[in-house]
């Protein structure tokens, strides 16, 4: 057979990589005759920008937050050749929210695949259960370790059982003598106790630590060994900062010759040469939501005797005197086992050889050989039928996303607002609205893609804006490149789009510090918001404001704030709209998309269906007039539209661009109609050709956007404005994509038009 893998792999540290390893090399052994007994593929998953140097199996990778990667895999493996799919799933490894991106590329399979969960949450999140679902309805079979992750896909997710296998969690066949591995390691006058595996604050490790102490008053020659690295996420995040705890916790409990941290991720032989050489496996993990554990099977298989806290697989796995269990952060417990087992020779040794007895069952020839014969069954049966997922949205025809020109204009103290061609002019220095909104791309982009990158220039913009505000809480808007003040008061607009940026920043902060500073300039900043007199800056503080509710909702007095501005809007509409002009003005002028936009968000918070129907009405007349025959046309700044004359076709820019991806987005999501996801693709290719004159704004050598296109052609400048907007657009597109795919039944059918009458339900 030929079988492809997905999962993550070595030389990448971690579990389930090695789990992969380990499970092709048991599918791909000899047979009878000395040849292949199975083709192996592998398709590895790259994380946060790292490149491996892979074995020749792994004939792809996938980075994680990369969307197109995944599609270009799901075509890479129907052409292949192979007759099943076998994927290792776990939330964390796939990119996007919950690790979403991996739907599209199984809805894209044309050959039966067979998921291994290794892990089921019995209180998932909205998102875990839904993608979970669909990656489960999908399956031809879905593989589990145990009985408890059978029951909660029954009793949770409404799988049935007959799609369900049981497949232990397999163990190497490595072996070796127990006293001359002691030896080896000089640890033959020692009682060793062994924890080993990636560290963090989850693993509980102070339990054990805290019951040394009494362990040792009477079995002074125990000696605790803590093998492992610390987790590559926790180190990405929080340092070594548990390490550094459980050293200091050594240390004031005087246990420097009882414990030994080394910090190390050793190969599958080396480990099993300490797990021979330990008496005691420990598992102190801090709560029982653990489906499976890779590293208590492995001291099963090495004939362990392991004492554990109940976690759901230790609690399964550890029953008929197989190891022993205490309560969850309960040292007192644990010293108590401890020292029983450890007076008590005879008892140990039985535990010892009755988990060894268990894991001759469970290596990994025989659970290669289980898979094998699951794999077998599905080869001829065609992929399971779900409803083909035809998304509107091509990602293969994007390019790759990059934030190089972004990085060429900004510099210390903000974003430069223009450039000659792709290189910043520093003659006009800084602007409000450019370093707000390029605070919204980096927060879009981190929230995508996790990227280092949108991390470092966050303070940068978010600095500028704390900088420009003055005391009565309005902003400043331009500064000179030698910093000097342009402006006293900035214009309503830049406010708005400043207010939009701060909204999506509460919701969105990657930590505490950035959200407590933009939460303390958004209320700095919120007397002014009954000032506002610009129909535009109206638009974007409600969309500002609509973002801060969502993570806030409860805050009655924002709601009400939330009310006087979208009636201030509405009112604009009441004021000017006729029967063939469905409008807020007299005249479409610039960044247009951006009044339904506003009214859409609005939609989602305030149960009123006025709202909604202006919204819907707007979108529609702006629609009819920018979006024809597929493609996006925008109204032109040179002279604008105005009411009962000619459309200007000239001087169209990104920004007006960006607001219709933006309105039709939120179309998508306040009414799941795929019709908007169409509209939303369409207005973005106008950045890559599908516009007036057919040519690319996105500048493919500096990646940047230029600055829109005049009666003469492009405009070749590629100033902050323009490249943010193609940025925020592309992203929106992304999200998109994810949201597409976790979406089941559309609240409306595809043939149904909104009637300005008809109730919706919101």
């Amino acid at each position: 057979m030929k079988l492809v893998f997905i999962g993550t792999y070595p030389p990448r540290e971690c579990g389930i990589g090695t789990f992969t390893r380990n499970l092709t090399k048991s599918l791909s052994g000899s047979d009878k005759k000395g040849g292949p007994q199975n083709e192996v593929l592998v398709i590895a998953m790259d994380d946060h920008d790292q490149k491996y140097k892979y074995p020749a199996e792994v004939k792809l990778s996938i980075q994680q937050e990369q969307q197109t990667d995944y599609l270009q895999a799901a075509d890479f493996i129907n052409l292949s050749g192979a007759d099943v799919c076998i994927l290792q799933h776990e939330f964390g490894i796939y990119g996007g929210q919950c690790g979403v991106y991996i739907l599209p590329l199984l809805h894209r399979l044309d050959i039966p695949f067979i998921v291994t969960l290794h892990t089921v949450l019995d209180s998932p999140s909205y998102s875990e259960k839904a993608i979970l679902k669909e990656i489960c309805k999908m399956a031809n079979k879905i593989v589990v370790m145990n009985e408890k992750a059978v029951f909660f896909l029954t009793s949770i997710y409404d799988i049935p059982s007959a799609s369900i296998v049981l497949i232990e969690h397999g163990v190497p066949d490595i072996h070796f003598d127990k006293q001359e591995s002691r030896r080896e390691f000089k640890l033959t006058n020692k009682k060793v106790l062994l924890t080993f595996g990636f560290i963090s604050r989850n693993k509980g490790i102070e339990t054990v630590i805290k019951a040394l102490p009494e362990v040792i008053k009477k079995h002074p020659q125990v000696l605790y060994i803590i093998l492992g690295k610390t987790h590559p996420n926790v180190l990405r995040h929080s340092g070594e900062e548990y390490r550094t705890y459980l050293q200091l916790l050594i240390k004031n409990l005087d246990l420097q010759s009882q414990v030994l941290l080394l910090n190390e991720f050793i190969a599958e032989k080396e480990l099993f040469k300490y797990l021979s050489a330990c008496d005691i496996y420990l598992t102190p993990y801090l709560n029982e939501a653990q489906i499976t554990s890779g590293t208590l099977s492995y001291a099963m298989g090495a004939g362990c005797a392991v004492v554990s806290t109940p976690y759901w697989h230790a609690a399964e796995l550890l029953t008929e005197e197989k190891g022993r269990l205490f309560g969850f952060n309960n040292s007192e417990q644990l010293a108590e086992i401890l020292d029983d087992l450890l007076d008590h020779p005879e008892s140990l040794k039985q535990i010892q050889d009755n988990a060894y007895k268990y894991g001759r069952e469970t290596t990994w020839p025989k659970i290669g050989k289980k898979y094998l014969q699951l794999s077998k069954a599905l080869k001829d049966i065609p992929k399971v039928k779900t409803e083909k997922k035809e998304n509107a949205i091509d990602l293969l025809l994007l390019p790759p996303f990059s934030l190089t020109h972004i990085k060429r204009l900004t510099d210390d103290t903000g974003i430069i607002q223009h450039a000659k061609f792709g290189i910043p002019n520093l003659k006009e220095g800084y602007c409000l609205d450019d370093n707000a909104r390029a605070l919204l791309m980096v927060l879009m982009t981190y929230k995508q893609k996790k990227g280092a990158a949108a991390l470092k220039f966050m303070p940068i913009y978010l600095s500028y804006i704390h900088y420009m505000q003055n005391k009565d809480g309005t902003f400043r808007n331009f500064l000179s490149f030698n910093r000097n003040f342009l402006d006293e008061v900035g214009s309503e607009d830049s406010f708005g789009r400043t207010i939009w940026a701060l909204g999506y920043l509460i919701g969105n902060a990657p930590n505490d510090a950035y959200y407590q500073t933009g939460k303390l300039v958004f209320f700095d900043a919120l007397p002014n918001f009954k000032r506002l007199r610009s129909i535009r800056s109206i638009a974007n503080t409600i969309i500002g404001v609509c973002y801060y509710l969502k993570t806030n909702p409860g805050d009655e007095g924002m709601v009400e704030i939330l009310k006087n501005l979208t009636d201030k809007l509405i009112g604009h509409y009441d004021a000017n709209h006729s029967e063939n002009w469905k409008w807020f003005e007299s005249l479409l002028a610039y960044d247009n998309g951006i009044l339904p936009l506003a009214l859409l968000h609005s939609a989602q918070i305030i149960p009123d269906e006025r709202i909604a129907e202006v919204a819907m009405i707007t979108m529609d007349f702006l629609t009819e007039h920018t979006l024809k025959d597929g493609a996006l046309s925008v109204i032109g700044n040179s002279k604008w539209y105005v009411k009962e004359g000619e459309r200007s076709f000239f001087a169209q820019q990104p920004i007006d661009a960006m607001a219709m991806v933006l309105m039709f987005h939120q179309a998508f999501l306040l009414t799941g109609r795929k019709e908007y996801l169409n509209k939303l693709f369409a207005s973005f290719m106008w950045f890559l050709g599908e516009n007036d004159l057919r040519m690319s704004l996105y500048d493919f050598e500096t990646k940047g956007c230029c600055d829109g296109f005049e009666h003469y052609g492009i405009n070749r400048n590629q100033g902050a404005e323009s490249s943010l907007a193609y940025l925020i657009s592309y992203l929106t597109v992304l999200q998109a994509h994810e949201e597409f795919y976790k979406t089941n039944d559309s609240k409306f059918s595809e043939k149904e038009s909104y009637q300005p009458n008809q109730s919706m339900h919101l």
